[in-house]
Order: structure tokens, then C-alpha cells, then sequence
């Protein structure tokens, strides 16, 4: 029989355990950090950005399980520090940001080489800011690897296209016409641009493949991706719902 200390420690020790737990854990970890990170990336607000680092540094610790999506955002955080170093001529944190974000990603993918989230991730990031990177050959390594990724999205997601929500579908389709025209593969751009103008007919993705079809000088300085990127309050309402639900 159990005796009275034992049963004390194992309450001491699971209430230890649920104090841990710092995050619904019907949340996804891209619900959870994306929101801040993109306030970054998007606006550069890096007091939102920072606590978006936090946070993900809480769930590696927190949620072994997703690492190695965490592993991406740290690769895209990573890489983003480095842009932004550069752009401040500090080119010794460029550096060492750049292969710290390499890192990241290589750790990523070997880790989650079937996980959709790595993809997604990974390849946004790597198309998001790749044309602020200071060489060709950086460039030229992270466009390539972008095509990869989508085109891994792709083959999961591409027979289904149609019925995604807007912000899926149309993120997916303007990262393969623009991964396509960063690797100078004119015709499978063409042929993803052709697909936007159907698919994503009425919305902004439309106009912005209209505008790149119609004046293809335009496409090699402007963007097509992260159009409607993790509007600010959705993590909220997100967990205002699930406390509903509940």
C-alpha cells in the first residue's frame, strides 16, 4: 500500500508538471509564436519580435515534440537579425546570423523532413528575404532552396487547392510563381501565375499576378508573397474561442 509521503510527492510532482505547462496545448506552436514574429518581419516592431523569441525559446523546452517547426522560425528569425544587420553595416553579426540561421534550417529539415510546418516555414522565410541578402551566390542558395520547400508544399497541397482557405492557397501559389521567377523557371511561373489568376480570382493575390503577367519588369523588384499575413489579434481571438468552447 502507498504510504502518505509517497502520495504527497507524486501530487507535489504533477502539480509541479501542470505549472510547467505555460501554453494551451491546442494550440499549434505557429499559432502561438507567428503572430509577434510577423510583427517583426512585417513592420519592424522588434519589442513584439523579441517577445516572439521568447516565447519560442519557452516551447522548444516546453514541447519537444515541435522542435524541429521551432527550428525553422528560429532559422527565419535568424536570417532576419542577419538582413537587418547588414542593412546597419554590422556585416561581423551578418555573418555570424547567417550561419546561425543555416544552422537552423539544416537542423529543421533533418529533423522534420515530412513535416508540412518545416516547409511552410522554411520556405516563406527564405523567399521573404532573400532579395535583402548582401551576395548573389547567398541569394541565388536561398531562392533554390525556397522552390524546394513549395514544391514539397505542393505536392500535398496541390491537388486540393481549390478548396484551402484564401491565405493558404494563395500563399502557396504566389511562393511557387515567385520561387519559379527568382530561379529564372519563366514557364513554371508563368503556369503558377495563370493558376492565381483562376483560384484566387476576385482578391488581392489576383490583382498582384495581373500586375506581374502584364509587366514582368515588375516581377524581379516587387514581392508576391505574405499578402495577408497574420493580421494582428488572431492569436486572441483564436483563444477566445477554445475558452468558449471549453
Amino acid at each position: 500500500m502507498l504510504g502518505p509521503r509517497f502520495l504527497l510527492l507524486s501530487l507535489s510532482a504533477l502539480t509541479l508538471a501542470a505549472q510547467e505547462v505555460k501554453f494551451d496545448p491546442r494550440l499549434s506552436v505557429h499559432t502561438i509564436v507567428r503572430e509577434d514574429l510577423f510583427a517583426g518581419y512585417m513592420v519592424n516592431d522588434m519589442e513584439r519580435f523579441d517577445r516572439g523569441e521568447r516565447t519560442l525559446e519557452a516551447l522548444l523546452a516546453e514541447r519537444p515534440e515541435g522542435k524541429a517547426a521551432l527550428l525553422a522560425w528560429k532559422g527565419a528569425n535568424e536570417l532576419y537579425r542577419a538582413v537587418r544587420a547588414h542593412e546597419a553595416k554590422n556585416e561581423a553579426e551578418f555573418s555570424t546570423r547567417y550561419a546561425s540561421a543555416l544552422e537552423a534550417y539544416g537542423e529543421a529539415e533533418r529533423s522534420g523532413a515530412r513535416d508540412f510546418g518545416v516547409a511552410a516555414v522554411s520556405g516563406a522565410s527564405l523567399l521573404l528575404f532573400a532579395d535583402r541578402l548582401p551576395r548573389a551566390e547567398q541569394r541565388s542558395q536561398a531562392y533554390e532552396k525556397a522552390w524546394t520547400f513549395y514544391q514539397a508544399m505542393w505536392k500535398q497541397q496541390g491537388g486540393i487547392v481549390e478548396k484551402l482557405p484564401l491565405h493558404i492557397k494563395g500563399e502557396l501559389l504566389s511562393g511557387l510563381a515567385m520561387s519559379a521567377q527568382r530561379t529564372a523557371r519563366a514557364a513554371e511561373s508563368a503556369a503558377y501565375l495563370d493558376k492565381m489568376l483562376t483560384v484566387l480570382a476576385g482578391t488581392p493575390y489576383e490583382a498582384r499576378a495581373k500586375r506581374w503577367k502584364e509587366e514582368p519588369a515588375v516581377a524581379g523588384r516587387t514581392t508576391l508573397i505574405c499578402q495577408t499575413c497574420h493580421d494582428a489579434g488572431r492569436l486572441e481571438a483564436t483563444k477566445a474561442r477554445l475558452a468558449a468552447a471549453r
